[in-house]
């Protein structure tokens, strides 16, 4: 995936480039929703097992930090604008 998007980058005509660009954008925004949630499936099922796993090792599993994996768990995404203040409810899981 990483090699399909610096060869995008590497396209020498600008128009074709920004094509191609639009057409990723586009794909990746019909399924960030569904990654999202096939992603926090998994990190509750690791959290789920007796006992579960810890939050260290499902960050390193995935390559992003402790705390992600902990806003994963308690449905949160995007920046911290969308959590809930203390003593309010967390936001519906996706």
């Amino acid at each position: 995936m990483i090699d399909a998007m610096n060869a995008v980058e590497a396209m020498p005509d600008p128009e074709r480039r920004a094509k191609a660009i639009s057409e990723v954008l586009a794909h990746q925004a019909d399924r960030a929703k569904e990654w999202r949630k096939t992603r926090r499936a998994f990190v509750l099922d690791l959290r789920a097992q007796k006992p579960p796993v810890s939050y260290r090792k499902i960050a390193a599993m995935l390559g992003i930090s402790l705390g992600t994996v902990q806003d994963i768990e308690r449905g949160y995404s995007g920046s911290g604008k969308n959590r809930p203040r203390k003593g309010e409810e967390p936001p519906a899981a996706e």
